[in-house]
């Protein structure tokens, strides 16, 4: 005599698969886009620790920050000049213990084999400028694009700076290219607008 088949379970009564497990860092990436509005890990050379520690030193509002220059100032990544009797005295950064521009020079130095085209513009001034003064002008040029990208509320895409990378016009004789915004040089677009018309990378050659 054959046994009878073993019953069959009722539609729709199968367990539902577990989805995987979030990893701690997965789980903090979430926090960060959340309180951000955007993923700043998808930025070449930012971290989960590199955008949880400018959320610690700034917050989430970046709207205190007058412009993307202003930004980088605060930091101290936009470069001066002293200037007396008509000749430059001093060209550099100012000096400032910032944690956040700290972090953004740590991802600047990351961008040396990075093949975006953040990475481009790390090896680009490195050949020209050595490498302290390269990892400076990346972080500069980082901190324009978080700026930039925070009060769009715009996912960053590689492709848009790669098509943009071109030669930015150039300031006015004896002025930084912070310094250049009020005569309209690279200034900061409406929140409204689009990442091109930011000359976010801009500003340092």
């Amino acid at each position: 005599m054959k046994s009878a088949p073993p019953p069959q379970s009722p539609i729709g009564d199968n367990p539902t698969p577990e989805r995987p497990k979030l990893s701690h860092e997965g789980i903090l990436r979430l926090q960060l886009k959340r309180v951000f509005g955007i993923d700043l890990t998808k930025i070449p050379g930012i971290r989960v620790g590199i955008a949880q520690t400018l959320f610690g030193e700034i917050g989430a509002d970046f709207s205190k920050f007058r412009s993307a220059s202003a930004f980088a100032s605060w930091m101290g990544l936009c470069p001066d000049n002293e200037i007396s009797g008509g000749r430059v005295l001093w060209v550099g950064t100012r000096k400032v213990n910032c944690r956040a521009a700290t972090a953004l020079r740590m991802a600047a130095q990351s961008l040396h084999h990075s093949k975006s085209a953040l990475g481009d513009f790390y090896r680009r001034m490195r050949a020209k400028l050595g490498a302290p003064k390269a990892i400076t002008a990346a972080a500069h040029k980082l901190a324009r694009i978080i700026f930039h990208l925070i009060m769009n509320r715009q996912e960053f895409d590689d492709s848009h700076f790669r098509r943009r990378s071109t030669t930015p016009p150039e300031a006015p004789r004896n002025q930084t290219p912070c310094q250049s915004q009020s005569h309209g040089i690279r200034t900061h677009s409406s929140p409204t607008s689009g990442m091109s018309s930011l000359g976010v990378l801009g500003g340092w050659g």
